[in-house]
Parts: structure tokens; sequence; C-alpha cells
């Protein structure tokens, strides 16, 4: 499974990116044109590897927004086991290589618990990243349980290192065990921003995108029908007000926005051209032809999170810094490469989700939640026609067991298990046109809600756009609008009838919440309500205590010196000669701070996103020989995230430099950074020093952290 495609990105599906490898399994297999989704990352996730509609599993929104709500807890529930800890029961290999996004933040440290990391969830081999999304070229991996740097290879890049990985893991299983069969969860994370691929790929898409998204996503519809992967009566929905049309921009800002599009594609296709790889692995080992494919494209619609303009670092419009065109022109150069987490404009989400209204986040419009599907199966998937049954994220493990010949438990480890909310589609492998059974299925993403029921849909006008900062906004359910389509005939839901049919949009709505209340979907509300008192390993400390060695700590795991005032308090002995590097870091490259020496002397350097907001503080003279103490004291303007403060380094209680950071962080440090005492392992929070150089020279006895 890829990460935040749209409908109409592959060129399987009659998108503009060549996806190779997922355009052969679909000549040899099965295409499916109505598969949904669940509107974003970590829902779908747990929907596919359960069985279950996410909120009955603790997961209905990302593992990174719990709330104390039963369905959105992101503790997912025991009683729904994954699909991987039945087929390992049952004789089965397992592995899982990517993107995980399934454990709740409070316990991904390296002291666990590991109950729902990938081994304590069936899978007995995990390679990949624990967060939303990861640096491509600086990832933050584990494998199985411990955090790991990536191999330092010249060119190097994860989606090309976890095709090798899963390609040799598969070769070792069958060299092993070519009896046992196996199952694998390949999720590569890629094209979630950030968008990034090797430059000659990139270099490939060079000006095939100049004509803009208005102009694309015609294209996209034409090829759609000429195809056959939509009806040929299907409406193309129009582009909605808030996104501005292509020919009304400015020269430059088309140059920008085409290069942001080019990088995604380069990064889609080389993706797309890594699983081949893991395809050509089985074929060598003669199991092709008995191995069961589900590629889908996408765990949600294409994303608009990029904002209008699109961004050059992911985390910045989070961190309340909106990066100004002149910038990103600048910087044009550097994206898909290290030096840039760039997301796309979310005209471009809009064009790629053809012929769909919205993008990622809406549940309540096809544009969040439908995905282009293939299923191989030599001997029986009848290959060649589109299949049209409106089929669920959840309808893949059922699916999955009944080609295993596996029945769902009752029970796992001694608890009782919940029915599979999922419908096996194996009835579709050989009759394409198989009659679907009656079929409700209820969504709910950021406050926007949807139901299908036997060819008709309701849902919700969105909350708010993906990019707007609208985590604390309660939508009032009374006066919510809601629209209606009869997407039995509406494939693309063009035409809203609510208005002329009151009755049935009534039945519909009693529909959702009844829907809704049994799949643990209520109460309806926003990220913020239903946030307090989440767990965490260091609520409720103000002192903490690290040594050297203490790497790859996650922001959950670390104390937060966001919104506050604070100390840091390092301990070292310099040797004769002197010492450099890191006494502490959090973050790196795209935003965070370093604590260090350099030729000697103290340096607190605070990356606070955007080139134009770095501030550093350092003494004047070295540290000489001997035994010291180095305190960096922040203290801030005010007890607000965000806010400035004056930085004051001291040496064995003297002042030596003082100085004033202007900006921090205000939602977190970084999304895939973490932190390191005594060194820093992915990347540098400045280019002062170099993370094969950062290790700290001298002894670092003790570093104390202080939140006052």
């Amino acid at each position: 499974m890829t990460d935040d495609v749209g409908f109409g990105a592959s060129s399987a599906f009659g998108g503009p990116i060549p996806t190779p490898t997922f355009d052969r399994l679909a000549a040899s297999g099965a295409r499916y044109n109505r598969f949904n989704t669940t509107a974003i990352c970590s829902p779908t996730r747990a929907a596919l590897l359960t069985g279950r509609e996410p909120h009955n599993t603790g997961m209905g929104n990302v593992a990174n927004l719990p709330t104390g709500y039963e369905g959105y807890t992101s503790v997912i529930s025991r009683s729904t086991g994954m699909v991987a800890e039945t087929l390992r029961q049952n004789g089965y290999s397992t592995s899982v290589f990517g993107k995980w996004h399934l454990t709740p933040e409070w316990e991904q440290s390296s002291v666990g618990p590991f109950d729902r990391w990938p081994a304590g969830q069936g899978f007995e081999y995990f390679y990949g990243f624990q967060g939303g999304d990861t640096d491509q070229y600086a990832p933050a991996l584990y494998e199985n349980t411990r955090a790991i740097s990536p191999p330092d290879e010249p060119d190097y890049i994860l989606d090309q290192d976890l095709a090798a990985r899963a390609s040799k893991w598969i070769q070792q299983q069958h060299d092993l065990a070519p009896s046992k069969p196996f199952f694998m969860y390949y999720a590569p994370g890629t094209a979630h921003s950030p968008h990034s691929a090797p430059r000659e790929w990139i270099e490939k898409f060079r000006g095939k995108f100049d004509q803009g998204w208005d102009v694309q996503r015609e294209q996209i519809f034409a090829r759609q029908k000429k195809l056959k992967i939509i009806p040929q009566d299907v409406k193309l929905t129009p582009r909605p007000a808030s996104l501005p049309a292509w020919s009304s921009l400015p020269t430059d800002q088309k140059r920008l926005y085409s290069r942001m599009m080019e990088v995604y594609a380069a990064a889609l296709s080389f993706a797309d051209t890594q699983i081949g790889t893991v395809i050509d692995q089985l074929r060598a080992s003669g199991q092709l032809d008995n191995t069961l494919i589900v590629y889908i494209q996408g765990d949600n619609g294409a994303s608009a999170e990029g904002r209008e303009g699109g961004l050059l670092i992911e985390d910045s419009m989070i961190n309340g810094y909106r990066e100004d065109e002149a910038e990103l022109l600048s910087h044009i150069d550097d994206l898909g490469g290290p030096r840039a987490l760039n997301h796309y404009p979310a005209g471009w989400a809009w064009s790629l989700n053809s012929p769909f209204q919205y993008y990622k986040q809406v549940a309540s419009h096809f544009g969040g939640v439908r995905n282009g599907m293939v299923a191989v199966w030599s001997g029986r998937i009848k290959p060649g026609a589109v299949r049209s049954q409106f089929l669920y994220v959840t309808d893949v493990v059922p699916t999955l067991l009944e080609a295993a010949g596996i029945e769902q438990p009752t029970s796992v480890n001694g608890v009782a298990q919940k029915p599979l909310d999922g419908a096996s589609f194996t009835y579709t492998f050989r009759e394409p046109t198989a009659t679907q059974p009656p079929r409700t299925q209820v969504f709910e993403m950021m406050q926007n809600l949807g139901i299908y029921k036997d060819g008709w849909w309701a849902g919700t006008r969105p909350v708010a756009a993906p990019w707007e900062v609208t985590l604390g906004r309660r939508s009032d359910l009374a006066s919510r609008h809601w629209e209606l389509y009869n997407v039995g005939k509406d494939f693309s839901q063009s035409t809203d009838v609510a208005s002329v049919m009151p009755d049935k949009l009534s039945e519909m709505k009693d529909a959702f919440f009844k829907e809704a209340e049994a799949n643990l979907v209520l109460p309806i509300h926003s990220v913020a309500e239903g946030a307090e008192g989440r767990p965490s390993i260091v609520a409720g400390r103000s002192d903490f205590t690290f040594h050297a060695g203490l790497t790859r700590v996650g922001e959950s795991a670390a104390p937060r010196l966001i919104g506050r005032s604070w100390t840091i308090a390092a301990k070292v002995d310099v040797p004769q000669g002197g010492a450099n590097g890191i006494l502490m870091t959090q973050g790196g490259r795209f935003g965070g701070w370093a604590f260090y020496l350099n030729n000697g002397r103290p340096v607190f350097h605070y990356n606070a996103i955007g080139r134009a907001h770095q501030y550093q503080v350092r003494a004047d003279s070295s540290l000489p020989p001997g035994s010291h103490e180095v305190v960096a004291e922040f203290a801030a303007d005010g007890p607000k995230p965000g806010a400035a403060g004056t930085l004051t380094l001291k040496v064995d209680g003297k002042q030596v430099a003082r100085g004033r950071i202007e900006r921090t962080h205000v939602t977190w440090i970084s999304q895939s950074e973490t932190m390191d005492v005594g060194e820093d392992t992915l990347t540098p929070v400045n280019d002062e020093y170099t993370i094969k150089n950062s290790r700290f020279t001298g002894t670092l006895k003790e570093v104390k952290v202080h939140l006052k």
C-alpha cells in the first residue's frame, strides 16, 4: 500500500504518473474502481490489518492525534487482533516493511511496551519507521524494536532500501522453509510528504506538468474513460472556489508548482519501480503464481496538506511559519533532495483525485476515500474487466483469510475477538460483474461525515480545508450542511439531490448516526476535545537526567521544551587538546536545536524552521582541560507555544554568552527526527557539524534538563 495517492494519479487508473509495476499487475489481474479507504493514514492501516472499522479498533484518527473517547485513543484493542497474528498462528512467516504509524506515541520509546509495535501484533520481522512519515535520505529506522541508523551509502534512499530488504527476506524465507507460506505487508510511505526521489528520476518529468492542474485533471478524466476505469456518463466535478485557476497564476508560481508536481511524480514512479523488484524476487523464487497480491494505490486520497502554495519544509505550517514564495523559489533546485521536506500545492491533489471532489482528510466525499486497487492471483483471479463492487478497506482481511482457507478466530491469545466488519470479495475474482450483497458503510474523519448504503451516499460539507489549522475547532452537528448522492448512477458525486429528496436524506442521516453509534464513532469532536490526560511517560516530570549514548528518543518521550522556560546543564570532562561535539540535541536540519562544543566553545543553535529563523548563542572562549558544568538557560517571554526568549550560556556558574531567540516551535520540534545525547544521529541542526563528527570527544558524564 502506497501513501497519499489520488484515485487518478497512477497510469493504471488513467493518471499522468507512470507506475509500471501497478500497470503490469493490473493487466494480469483485476482493477477495482470502487475501493474505499478512511481518508487518513493510521485509521486506514488499522482497518486494513484488522478487518474492523477503525473506530472499533480505537484508531479513529492518526496515531499522533488521539483523544480519550473509546474510538479515538490510538490504542488498538486486543479484541481486534491483526491478521498477521492469525496467519502466524496458522503456520505463516510474517513481516512488515515501511510505514507502521499504529503505535501510540507514548509507547514508541526504546523501553516500550512493545505490544502495539509490529512484533506485538503478529509480525515476526519489522524494518521501517514508526511515524506518519520520514526523511527518505535520513529515515528514523527501526529493525524490530531496535532503532538503527540508515546504511552509510552514497545515494542512499529509503524506497530502494525497503525493496532490497523485502526481497532479501523473501529469498531467505524461501531458502530456509520453502514449504512454509508467508504474509508480507509492504507499505513504503511514498508518496506522503516529503516528496523525494533521485535527481535523475525527477529530471525525467521536466516540463511534464507545465499545463497545470486544470488541464491535467481533464486529461486524466479523458484517459479514465478511455481505459473504462470510470463509466462513460460520468461528470467531472468542478474545481473548488478555494483553489485558484492555473491560468490565474504568475509565471514564477507556475514554474515552482510545476517542479513540485514533477518531484511528486518522480517519487511515486520510483517507489512503484522498487516494488517491482520485490515482485521480481517472487518470480525468481518461483512463488509468483502461488501468491495473492493486493496492491492498494494510496491509503487515502491525494493530500492537500501542502496548502495553496506548497511547502519547502512540511513542519513549517503547523509551527506557525508561512514560507513565502521568494523563499520557495530560491530553493527550487533543492526540491526532492536531502535539503528539503517538500509538499506540492493543494491544486495538484485536487487534480489527482479526478473525477472526485476534495482530498485527504475529507471522508465525506470520494476525493478523500476512493483509491485504486489491483488484486492478482494466477489461475484464481480472472484478468481484464474492471470490478465495480463497492468495497472498503476492512474487506481485505476476510478476503485473505478465505483465500488461505483459515477461519477468523473467536479468540486470539486468550482475548475474545470482535467480529470482522468487512466482507470477503473473493466472489469477484472469477465473476467481475457479480452482484454485491447489501452494504452499509460509515465514514468519519476530522469531523467530516459520510455514509454509504446500497448505492446511496450522504455526507457533510467539509469542516475546513486540510491546510487550515483546525484541530481545536468543534463543528456544531445541528448546523452541518448535508449532501445526498445517488452514487449507483452518479459515480463522481457530481449532482447533489438533497434538496429534491429530503426524505431520502433524512433516512441516510439516520443510518449514519445508527452506524456511528454502533461503531464507536460518537461523539463527533475536535482533536483538542478529550485530549486532556493523554498518557505520557514524561507527564508530571520537570527534571530529567540523561547520559551519553541515549539516542533516537521520540518527541513524546523527550522533555517538552515548547512554550516554557528551561535549563539544560551538562557535566563534562575536557581532555588535553580540548573537546568538540554534541552535548544534547533534538530535531535536525528541518527544525530543532543543538547544544554543543565547536572548537571547544559552547554553542546553542535554535533552528525554528525556515532559513530566516536560525538563532545562535556562542561563547567567546574554549573550555580549558578539566571538569566543567556547561549550562544553556532559556527564559521565555511568556508561557506560550512559539514564544521568543533569551538564551544564556554559563560555564561553571559564570555567564559566557547571551542572545535572543525570536521564534520557537509551536506544535512539535520535528515529526521524524529525535532527541540524542552525546551525538546527533540523523541530520544536523545546522551545517557547522556533520553527523559523522558529531560525537562528543570529551567525557560527557551527564546532562540534566529542568523545565521551569
